[in-house]
C-alpha cells in the first residue's frame, strides 16, 4: 500500500514527472549530467519528504 501524506486539514498522494524540453535534437543529458542530477535530486529529496522512483 502507498503512504499517504497528511496535514491538518487533508490526506493526499502526490506524483510528479519531470519533462526536460529541449530545443535541438541531439542528446543533451549524457551519462556523467544525468549522474549529476540524480546526485542533486537524491540531496534534495529528504529535505521535502520525496521518494525517487
Amino acid at each position: 500500500m502507498r503512504k499517504l501524506d497528511s496535514n491538518a486539514h487533508s490526506v493526499f498522494l502526490l506524483y510528479y514527472h519531470l519533462i526536460l524540453v529541449i530545443k535541438y535534437r541531439k542528446k543533451v543529458l549524457n551519462d556523467p549530467i544525468s549522474n549529476r542530477a540524480e546526485e542533486i535530486f537524491e540531496h534534495i529529496a529528504p529535505n521535502y519528504h520525496i521518494t525517487l522512483e
